[in-house]
């Protein structure tokens, strides 16, 4: 999953710093999740969809 939302934020031309901090995650953090290091919580993945504004599902299998 932390590949897909990845994959999205270099898609759209974001910056990962403005995604973690809009998710109050530090960026090392956010950046571990991105990379399969961390697993994602549910509330930190509704948090990441939010802040993205997409739908719950779009990153899910």
């Amino acid at each position: 999953m932390g590949a897909k939302i990845k994959i999205y934020i270099q898609e759209e031309g974001l910056k990962f710093k403005a995604i973690a901090d809009r998710v109050g995650i530090p960026l090392n953090i956010f950046s571990a999740m991105l990379n399969g290091k961390r697993k994602i919580t549910a509330d930190e993945y509704v948090a990441i969809c939010r802040a993205l504004n997409v739908p719950l599902e779009k990153f899910v299998a």
